[in-house]
Parts: C-alpha cells; sequence; structure tokens
C-alpha cells in the first residue's frame, strides 16, 4: 500500500500539518521534528506528490535536462554535474535524451511540461524556436540558440577552435581535415569551425571542412591530409582508430575533454570544456529565471583550454 501524508504524521508523532511544513520546508520547526519526519518518510518510502504541490501553486522542486545524447561522454558528465548541483539546492532531475530526434524531443518537452517542472535546461536543438517560447517554464540553453529570449551558455568555442587549429600548425600540418558534425542552426558550437578557419586562413594553411556523416572516412583521408580537426572527441577517436587500421598514425585534435576520454586516451591533444563551471552558470541561470531576477540573455563564453597529452 502507498504511504500517505496521514501515515507518516502518525509514524513521526505529529500533526499532518507538521508533515506538511517539513516537505515545503515552511515555517519554523526544530531540528528534531524535522529529523523525525523525514525518518518516518524513509521507513515508509513515503514521495511527495511533485504534480499536486505544483497544482497548489508550489515548486515541484524537479528540473528538466534535455541532452541531444548521452552516449557522448562529455553530455553524461555535464548531465551529472548538473544533476548533482541541483540536488544540493534541493532539486530533482528529469534527464532526457532526445535521441537527436524531433519527435522524442516534442514528446519529452511536453511531459516536462505536464508535469510542471519548475525549469529546464536544454541542449537539444531538434525543434523550432516556437515551440520552445510555448513552453510556461524558465529555460535555459547550453550550446544552442532555442530562441531570442532564452540565454544561452556556452564555452568559448571561437578560440577552442582557435587553439586546435594553432596545435596543428605548429607541428607542422599543412593540408587539414576540418570534420564537422552538427546541425545548421545557429548554435556557439559553429563558432568552433570558424575560429579554425580563421587562424588558419591567416596562417595560409589549407583547409577543408567535411561533414563527416556524407564522407567515407576510409578512403577521404589517405594521401590527401596531414592533420584533422574534430568538433568532438568521439569523432576524433574514430578516426584515430581507423587511420591507425591503415597504418598511418594522424595527427589530430578533438574537442570536449571529459573525464573519460582523458582517462581512456590520455593522448588525445582536445579542446577542454569546464564541466563544472558551465554547470554553475546554467544553474545559477536557471534559478534566477525562476526567482523571476533578471538574467544576461548574452552570457560571456566560459574559457576552454587545450590538453595535449
Amino acid at each position: 500500500m502507498v504511504a500517505k501524508l496521514q501515515d507518516v504524521a502518525k509514524l513521526a508523532g505529529v500533526s499532518v500539518t507538521t508533515v506538511s511544513r517539513v516537505i515545503n520546508n515552511y515555517g519554523s520547526l526544530s531540528e528534531k521534528t524535522i529529523n523525525k519526519v523525514h525518518a518516518a518518510m524513509r521507513e515508509l518510502n513515503y514521495r511527495p506528490n511533485a504534480l499536486a504541490r505544483a497544482m497548489q501553486g508550489k515548486s515541484s522542486k524537479f528540473v528538466g535536462l534535455i541532452f541531444p545524447n548521452l552516449t557522448n561522454p562529455f553530455y553524461a558528465e555535464l548531465g551529472n554535474e548538473i544533476e548533482r548541483q541541483l540536488f544540493k539546492l534541493g532539486y530533482k532531475t528529469i534527464i532526457a535524451s532526445s535521441a537527436e530526434n524531433k519527435a522524442i524531443e516534442h514528446e519529452y518537452l511536453a511531459m516536462l511540461t505536464a508535469n510542471q517542472v519548475d525549469g529546464i535546461i536544454s541542449s537539444s536543438h531538434n525543434l523550432d524556436i516556437d515551440e520552445y517560447q510555448h513552453v510556461d517554464a524558465p529555460i535555459v540553453s547550453f550550446d544552442r540558440r532555442l530562441s531570442v529570449n532564452i540565454p544561452t551558455v556556452a564555452s568559448d568555442n571561437y578560440y577552442g577552435g582557435h587553439l586546435a587549429a594553432q596545435y596543428l600548425v605548429e607541428h607542422g600540418a599543412k593540408e587539414i581535415a576540418i570534420l564537422i558534425d552538427e546541425d545548421t542552426s545557429a548554435s556557439p558550437t559553429v563558432n568552433r569551425v570558424q575560429g579554425a578557419l580563421d587562424y588558419l586562413n591567416h596562417h595560409a594553411v589549407n583547409a577543408t571542412p567535411l561533414d563527416v556523416n556524407d564522407i567515407d572516412i576510409t578512403t577521404e583521408f589517405p594521401g590527401k591530409y596531414d592533420a584533422v580537426l574534430a568538433t568532438n572527441d568521439v569523432i576524433a577517436l574514430e578516426i584515430r582508430q581507423i587511420m591507425r587500421d591503415q597504418g598511418v598514425e594522424p595527427l589530430i585534435t578533438g574537442y570536449d575533454g571529459s573525464q573519460l576520454i582523458r582517462r581512456i586516451a590520455p593522448d588525445l591533444v582536445t579542446v577542454v570544456q569546464p564541466v563544472a563551471a558551465i554547470a554553475d552558470c546554467l544553474v545559477k541561470t536557471l534559478m534566477k529565471m525562476m526567482q523571476n531576477q533578471e538574467v544576461e540573455l548574452e552570457i560571456p563564453p566560459l574559457p576552454v583550454t587545450l590538453a595535449n597529452g
């Protein structure tokens, strides 16, 4: 049988009103009383009805996270850090992976709205801007321009592309393939490519942007390019392994620098995004919006570094 509020009150030896005040963090209560109520809730495995609380005009204490996918170690690490920081503030997270599929993202956005989450952090980019504009909950975006009135948090993608290109040039690259696996929306991530191209053009080094989804890697690279600049670590490692299987040791850079990638492939040169700082900025911005405080829509990009093995 599912425990009710009355069951918690009876076990804790307090009134139903007191249990409600503990759950909603309302009013002045002794630590002893709060501990008794929490102990009773744990013993009965009682969970407050977040939707019912939200319908009563109270905070649901839930935040929704929408990421393109969680197979990329960077998104998994970022999601974990956001969840950790939100938990410290008393919020639970509902994590949704849109799998880069418009229909899935639509369903998840509808689900989060129906459950009246207090806010949403999104890094997905399948839906039209209009759909996000119709969501009542505060939204903060990571690395995606969802709407003109939704703040965007991003690391310094332009300088990241600059750093990667600089490394390749300084190590003798003359013909560079820039691998692109990004959406075509107005997202800050396109600045990675622009930063690299600007640096390479300034130093008169040939660069060819290639859509990784439209090329045959096994035939495209042999003899054509002496270096590869990838816009994420997963692609960089895939390309590196294919080229090594062909007997070629490539000069290559990745992007993201998650802890997992740096642990399993410490020799991969990659641009490192500051996961903790990104999560902190996303959470703080969302908290301000949830408290009806003004926030910057154009948040200054967060600094990146180059890990060169």
